[in-house]
């Protein structure tokens, strides 16, 4: 079942509607969704090498996008659609604490945590909440979501045929290699946050 996925992801990569999809799941977990856009820019910067840095872009762009959706809701609808996601993620009572870190950490728990497996959406919806400075909250989400997904791609330019290579002949290892730091992520802001 992993490898007929995995064939599908890679498949799906060289289709019209592919940068869409990955421009709309890269939007929405910045804001609302649990899924990491990693999930298909892996895989399509895999199947297609010369387009990596072109995903990347997109997925900056869409992300960041998509944070200003997550402050905005923080800003705005924290009392209504934003404390329900906090809570929806576990969050609910750490909240005060993340906001009181924010007025002499903000720069730097953008910057940190925009570029970890931890969930952006913690980070854009406190924003909000905080009343961070939103050109500041901007200019650092681009930074940091765009260092973690250029980054990738460049790794997936680089090395794409041998990592394709590697993933493809040990495909159940590299899936249980995402998981555990995909996991590790959630633990780690549901505990260290």
């Amino acid at each position: 079942m992993l490898r007929k996925m995995y064939d599908w992801c890679l498949g799906a990569a060289g289709k019209p509607h592919a940068s869409w999809a990955l421009g709309a799941v890269s939007f929405a977990e910045s804001s609302f969704f649990p899924i990491p856009p990693d999930t298909m820019l892996i895989p399509m910067a895999l199947a297609r090498p010369d387009k990596a840095y072109y995903y990347a872009a997109l997925c900056t762009i869409t992300s960041v996008a998509g944070g200003i959706l997550g402050y905005a809701i923080g800003a705005f609808l924290y009392d209504s659609v934003g404390l329900w996601l906090i809570g929806l993620y576990g969050y609910g009572d750490k909240v005060e604490a993340f906001r009181e870190a924010y007025a002499q950490w903000g720069s730097w728990i953008i910057l940190i945590k925009g570029a970890t497996p931890i969930p952006y959406k913690i980070v854009t919806i406190t924003s909000g909440f905080a009343g961070y400075n939103f050109l500041l909250f901007v200019l650092l989400s681009i930074v940091t979501r765009g260092a973690r997904f250029f980054l990738s791609a460049f790794l997936l330019n680089r090395y794409g045929p041998q990592a394709r290579a590697a993933i493809e002949k040990r495909l159940g290892f590299w899936f249980t290699v995402f998981l555990i730091v995909f996991l590790v992520g959630i633990v780690a802001a549901l505990y260290i946050i």
